[in-house]
């Protein structure tokens, strides 16, 4: 597809995820900013614009994924940067926003973290947040700037698709994930299942019950993300206990940090798909693990905002 972008589209590329932005690039026929980063000798970081913005609609594409606050504050100085540069437009293209996990108060005195990060961006500048996979989407709330968020599960159903699988179940590792086991089991025409756990703490999890056939069946596991891959690995060894003939699992967003390969390469799951919301170390690209691409779609949403037209075909 060729896409027509005028001559004030900017679009530059942080720390995080140069990789994705390139392919992104390459997809809109345009080339990425020239920006820098430096570091003082104390840590603190200082951001080069290396080409006027006076103007222009701008795109910064950054995902906030480990080193999680170093990201965050690249981000926020560039932002500052650009708004300081005189860009008319600042759109934040970051396709996993971290902090999200944190969105009401589960306790007493508790921050609501995706609300602070939302109220940073805002007051740094940015005039619009393309984003893909909020842990839940009334984040979007948060936020009184327009805001696109797309979904990768169109993209993940695809590759299951193409597999062929006979007898599948999609199966939703907790309550908070049924909604996107529907959107994955609709075009997949099979059934759903739920695992009943608890959580006695963070990143602990306890099988109590599966709602729902799963023997004899290949159940993919689907979750917004895998962290430590604590749920998933247990929830793959639940169904394979109950009778399922193979287990598969994807996300949109990989962060899989502490032991979370290990976890993963000792367990039933045959194959964990993800996207590139993320991008992956080598010493975390195992066989176990396909990456699909989201470039595509991010590239259509931008094409989609920058020309005016409308985004919601994206969403359905």
């Amino acid at each position: 597809m060729t896409y027509q972008l005028h001559k004030k589209f900017k679009m530059f590329s942080l720390n995080s995820n140069p990789k994705l932005a390139n392919e992104v690039a390459d997809l809109l026929g345009c080339e990425l900013g020239k920006n820098s980063t430096t570091r003082f000798s104390d840590g603190e970081i200082q951001i080069h614009v290396q080409e006027s913005v006076r103007g222009g609609y701008v795109y910064l594409v950054q995902s906030t994924s480990q080193p999680n606050n170093e990201h965050i504050m690249e981000l926020l100085i560039m932002i500052d940067a650009m708004k300081r540069a005189s860009a008319k437009r600042i759109n934040v293209v970051m396709p996993y926003y971290s902090y999200a996990r944190q969105d009401r108060k589960a306790r007493s005195r508790e921050p609501i973290t995706a609300k602070l990060i939302a109220n940073l961006l805002q007051k740094a500048g940015a005039t619009r947040l393309l984003t893909i996979d909020f842990h839940s989407p009334q984040e979007q709330g948060f936020f009184d700037i327009p805001v696109d968020h797309l979904t990768g599960i169109p993209i993940l159903a695809e590759y299951f698709m193409k597999k062929q699988l006979e007898d599948v179940v999609v199966v939703a590792p907790h309550n908070g994930v049924v909604v996107k086991a529907r959107k994955l089991a609709s075009p997949l025409n099979a059934p759903i299942a739920l695992i009943d756990r608890r959580n006695p703490e963070s990143n602990v999890s306890e099988v109590l019950n599966i709602i729902g056939n799963v023997e004899g069946k290949n159940a993919i596991i689907i979750d917004g993300l895998v962290d430590t891959a604590s749920n998933i690995t247990l929830s793959a060894n639940a169904l394979i206990e109950a009778g399922a003939k193979a287990v598969y699992a994807c996300c949109t967003h990989p962060v899989l940090s502490g032991p979370a390969i290990s976890r993963i390469e000792a367990s039933p799951i045959k194959e964990l798909v993800v996207t590139n919301t993320i991008d992956l170390p080598k010493e975390k690209q195992i066989d176990k693990i396909t990456v699909l691409s989201v470039a595509p779609l991010l590239a259509e949403a931008i094409d989609r905002i920058h020309n005016e037209k409308a985004v919601s075909p994206l969403f359905e």
